[in-house]
Formats: C-alpha cells, sequence, structure tokens
C-alpha cells in the first residue's frame, strides 16, 4: 500500500481528537440541555476524528502519494505557526484586543504582504466587530489586557 497524503493528513486529524479528548478529560460534559465546559471539545474533537477517517478512507482513490509531495511553503507555514504561537503565548498578558489586531497585522503583512496601512485598518476593523459582538451583544467577556480592555 502506497502511503498517500490524506492518509498523513487524516491520522493527523485524528490524533488530534484523541489529545483534544484526553486534554478535555476533567471538565464536565454536561447534558443536551445543559451542556457542560467539556460539551464542545469533545463534539468538536469527535468530528475531527470522523473527518479525519473519512480522509484515511478515500485517500487511495483521490490523493496523491506523500513522497511526491513538493514542500515549497515549508517557510511559509513555518512562519504562520510561529507568529500564531508567540500570539497564545502573549494572550493572557497583552488580552484579547491588543493580541489579536497583532497576530491579524503580522499574518497580512509579514506573510501575506499586504499594504501596511490596509492591513492595519482590516485588522482594527475585525477585531472591532468580534469584540463588540462578544462583549456587548453576546455578554461573553473576554481577556482583558494592560490596558482594561
Amino acid at each position: 500500500m502506497t502511503l498517500r497524503a490524506d492518509h498523513v493528513g487524516g491520522a493527523a486529524f485524528v490524533g488530534l481528537g484523541i489529545l483534544v479528548i484526553a486534554l478535555s478529560g476533567d471538565l464536565p460534559f454536561g447534558t443536551l440541555s445543559l451542556p457542560g465546559p467539556g460539551f464542545l471539545p469533545n463534539i468538536l474533537a469527535g468530528l475531527s476524528m470522523l473527518f479525519g477517517l473519512a480522509l484515511v478512507v478515500r485517500a487511495s482513490a483521490e490523493s496523491r502519494p506523500f513522497a511526491a509531495l513538493q514542500w515549497d511553503d515549508a517557510k511559509h507555514a513555518t512562519l504562520v505557526v510561529i507568529i500564531t504561537a508567540i500570539g497564545a503565548a502573549v494572550f493572557e498578558w497583552l488580552g484579547f484586543v491588543i493580541t489579536m489586531v497583532l497576530l491579524m497585522f503580522a499574518l497580512l503583512v509579514v506573510i501575506e504582504r499586504r499594504n501596511v496601512v490596509a492591513a492595519a485598518i482590516f485588522s482594527l476593523g475585525v477585531v472591532g466587530i468580534t469584540y463588540v459582538t462578544f462583549e456587548y451583544v453576546l455578554k461573553t467577556p473576554l481577556v482583558t489586557g494592560p490596558f482594561g480592555f
């Protein structure tokens, strides 16, 4: 049997689902009428595993061999992972608004090479709309930073 790209991708999604279930095992699942904090992570992990298995099953018919893949975008993907990891590391310290604005701005300017002014306006707009939606419409508090927002 030839190892195909979708075999590897599907297995990664199954592994990620197993990891999420293992890490969220302490959270109470709740019931369908009153879901607990473990409900959503477990549902998403289960769906991730289901779709990962679907990828593995269909891999033989539709996927290229894994050895034939080109890794031209490895530098691009590595930069995305590094910038996102930095954002995750400073999230609680800087808060939602500052972290997300900087994260989106960095991804747009460094990775996508967009215009600095357009990237700043877009980042501020998306984060502003998201902040207002969660804080005021949904009444869900977000992590606050050193400036109180």
